[in-house]
């Protein structure tokens, strides 16, 4: 907004004063706007105005502007229109006058509007028709109606302009009152078959800022001459169909136009390929042009298809384009898995990430349905990578172990990416291979085993077993004996193990009474390499067996002398007459040893007890028992079968020793007599049945038979064999014989290692008497000295076990009589 003040001041009275301000806005403010300050231009005080009761004069009766009085500024009352206003007249200014009273003073104000483009070229018509053959010379020109445009100046109209040019162009001229005319000038021939109707676009533009325009819609119709062949819209069309679509389906729609009329304008569509095989997939409908499948489509065999179409018109003419189709693929082929290369066999101690097999997938789909992903199942100590694309690798991803695993169907799956999604799958069947990683177990930690003495040798004693978790030759367990001694003899003298089975044979015949137990270690080692071992012990016990019989230690069964036991007729019932002392080698049951009474002279007199051996009268002795007596008591043990021996138990009946003299002449000669009998007897059957050579071979062989059995007993380790005699005593208090003398003897089989201890003087008897001898007894004189101490710890301690010997001793005649052993 500018302002300009033109002051006039005249005096036309004394009371009167004039001035004239103009002002410079533009259209459109809006209302309330301010015009300019007019006490301030005027150089008036504000509340001058206001006691001057200033007001605005105009002959107008639209007003514009009005006064505020308190401010002294001019405002917009309405809204200025300058082109309602003025028109096309310029300038345009509002004119009114600003009196005060008191005294009167008289103001002219000048307001000038300035025009703001806010008005577009306009044209009287819309559209503008024009008929126009297309045989209408080159230059010919078409004048068109001008636009007008409300604004003035530089807001004015400034310029034409005509769209498309490709037929016609625009020129203007001038007039004489300025303004345009405006002319259409064909520049280019015109062909009704190519466009027959022609749209044209004239615009206005003003110089105004912002710019703007109108527009006007110029129609031509060409007039047809039948000059033209026909024409397809476009010389290649393109359609996408997709693959498995059923016959039937319209491709695409092929249109070609003939700008002719009439017969020369009908068409007619058809197909030329002749060798792509084409024509047997898609059809052509002749008339409309419509292009359809009359065949199978599959992507994976054609992805495309280019159809040559012809469109030919009654007069021959013709036109040919092309139908290029895209064939769109569907989700109809699932994932080929090929395996490339595999291994059925991998070791297991096979590192981590080892190649197990290479895959190659493929999809001839395309796209998303192409996309492929691959998976294995879980939990098996395999992973699947993909190394390039459509290349994956089966790879080892933890330990693996035969012993737990010796076998893993791995199946691959692969999925592609379409809707609904194709997946394949399939198996590989990967052996683990051994290795020799696990040691030969066995069954148990230790074993026992049994066998009954005098076994065969070469007999089976007992399996080991043990167990390899490897496989084939890494698993094959191989036995034998680790080193060792069994009472410093090589434990292999003893026992073998069978390399293959296991089994542990005896290589010799073991005796009970020799070796009751020992132990040894057995290695398992397998075949792998390099071989892994364990070892166990085996500890055989040896089983009792009865192989020994009895053997009677006392009586003393000898050759040269004759033992008696003398019992005096006065005896009473359940006098101990003597006690058959017996041992057995065997143990357990084999050696608890029974007595019993087989023979005797007077069974009613005399009874053996069955555990201890005792003989003890059973009735009263009389003086009619006859003085010699002889029972015959046989020991058996409790094996199965048992086993026994006999013994000759010679007893005499009698009071006075003379009786008793003869009475074991008697048992000699009886004794020397059966010797004889048996003498004679085995001479004559050794004369009957053998030549002299061979009762020599068998004398020598029994000769070193016993020799040989009695270096085995001596070089033993044995314990020797206690021999402890029975001790009698006369518990009845009816024996006649006052003193006894006590001995000890100990015995073995062999008679080197016999020792004999002799004691003092007990209460029982015996009588040992030579046959050859008629003389009487010597008394035994050499006693040990230690046995002669009373309480000594050696006859205290065999005083509860050791039997007693007697020495017949009578002091009160004056003499003395005694018995030794014989020879």
């Amino acid at each position: 907004m500018t302002r300009e003040v033109l002051l006039f001041i005249g005096l036309f009275s004394l009371d009167s004063v004039m001035g004239q301000v103009s002002y410079s806005i533009p259209e459109e403010m809006a209302k309330g706007s301010a015009v300019g300050n007019i006490a301030h231009d005027l150089g008036l005080q504000p509340k001058r105005l206001v006691s001057g009761k200033a007001r605005i004069y105009t002959r107008d009766s639209d007003e514009y502007v009005e006064l505020h009085r308190e401010r002294g500024v001019l405002l917009v009352k309405e809204r200025i229109d300058r082109e309602a206003l003025c028109r096309q007249t310029t300038p345009c200014a509002l004119h009114f006058q600003i009196i005060l009273e008191n005294p009167i003073e008289f103001y002219t104000v000048t307001v000038q509007i300035t025009d703001v483009n806010d008005n577009a070229p306009t044209f009287e018509n819309g559209e503008m028709k024009f008929r126009i053959s297309e045989s209408t010379a080159v230059g010919a020109k078409f004048v068109l109606k001008g636009a007008l445009d409300l604004d003035v100046g530089i807001n004015d109209l400034e310029s034409y302009e005509l769209k498309p040019t490709d037929n016609f162009a625009l020129k203007l001229h001038n007039k004489a009152d300025g303004n345009k005319n405006v002319e259409m000038v064909l520049q280019k021939p015109l062909d009704r078959e190519k466009q027959e109707q022609i749209s044209l676009v004239l615009t206005a533009v003003d110089g105004g800022e912002p710019q703007m325009s109108g527009t006007m819609l110029i129609a031509i119709t060409v007039l047809d001459a039948n000059d033209n062949a026909p024409v397809f819209t476009q010389q290649t069309y393109k359609a996408t169909v997709t693959e498995n679509s059923p016959k039937g389906t319209v491709v695409a729609t092929v249109t070609a136009s003939d700008a002719d009329h009439g017969i020369n304008g009908k068409i007619t569509y058809s197909i030329t390929n002749t060798l792509d095989g084409v024509r047997k997939i898609f059809d052509v409908n002749e008339e409309n042009g419509a292009v359809t499948l009359k065949g199978n489509i599959d992507f994976e065999e054609y992805r495309k298809y280019t159809i040559d179409l012809l469109a030919s018109d009654e007069g021959g003419l013709t036109d040919s384009c092309k139908l290029v189709v895209d064939v769109q693929d569907m989700n109809d082929n699932r994932p080929e898995i090929d395996i490339m290369s595999k291994s059925t066999v991998i070791s297991e101690d096979a590192e981590q990430n080892t190649v197990v097999t290479m895959i190659n997938i493929e999809d001839k789909d395309s796209g998303e349905n192409g996309d492929i992903k691959c998976f294995i199942s879980n939990n098996i100590p395999f992973s699947l990578k993909a190394s390039t694309n459509n290349f994956y690798s089966l790879v080892t991803d933890s330990e693996l172990d035969r012993e737990r695993e010796s076998e893993y169907n791995i199946t691959v799956t692969c999925s592609d990416e379409g809707v609904p999604s194709l997946s394949s799958s399939v198996t590989l069947t990967l052996h683990i291979s051994d290795v020799n990683d696990n040691v030969p177990v066995f069954e148990k930690s230790s074993y026992e085993a049994y066998i009954v003495e005098n076994n065969t040798p070469g007999l089976s004693i007992f399996t080991v077993k043990a167990r390899d978790a490897d496989w084939n030759q890494n698993a094959r367990v191989s036995y034998m004996l680790e080193d060792s001694s069994v009472n410093g003899v090589p434990v292999s003298s003893y026992v073998s193990v069978s390399a293959d089975s296991g089994v542990i044979h005896a290589v010799r015949s073991f005796d009970f009474e020799q070796i009751k137990d020992f132990q040894f270690r057995v290695k398992a080692q397998d075949g792998g390499s390099p071989p892994l071992s364990s070892n166990v012990t085996v500890k055989v016990l040896i089983q009792d067996q009865n192989d020994n019989p009895p053997q009677v230690l006392y009586p003393v069964q000898t050759g040269g002398s004759v033992v008696a036991e003398m019992v005096p007729p006065s005896a009473d019932v359940g006098y101990l007459v003597t006690k058959v002392v017996a041992v057995d080698v065997d143990s357990g049951q084999n050696a608890w040893l029974s007595y019993k009474l087989h023979k005797a002279s007077d069974r009613a007199l005399f009874k053996v007890g069955l555990q201890n051996g005792e003989i003890r009268t059973v009735r009263q002795v009389s003086d009619k028992d006859a003085v010699k007596q002889r029972l015959t008591v046989i020991v058996e043990d409790n094996g199965q079968p048992s086993r026994s021996a006999t013994v000759v138990v010679n007893v005499a009946v009698a009071d006075s020793f003379p009786e008793v003299l003869s009475g074991l002449t008697d048992f000699a000669q009886d004794k020397e007599y059966n010797d004889n009998l048996t003498f004679y007897l085995v001479l004559a059957l050794a004369v009957v049945s053998f030549l002299f050579i061979t009762c020599l071979v068998v004398i020598i062989s029994v000769k070193i038979y016993r020799w040989r059995q009695s270096r085995v007993l001596y070089h033993s380790n044995l314990p020797v064999i206690p021999y402890y005699p029975p001790r009698y005593s006369d518990t009845l208090g009816t024996g006649t014989l006052p003193h006894v003398y006590n001995y000890e003897v100990c015995r073995t089989t062999d008679s080197r290692k016999s020792d004999c201890k002799f004691g003092r003087a007990a209460s029982q008897n015996v009588l040992i008497m030579d046959p050859s001898s008629t003389g009487t007894m010597q008394r035994i004189q050499s006693e040990k000295s230690i046995l002669d101490e009373p309480d000594s710890p050696i006859e205290t301690g065999f005083k509860q076990i050791l039997p007693r010997h007697t020495v017949i001793s009578e002091k009160g005649k004056g003499r003395k009589r005694c018995c030794s052993w014989a020879d």
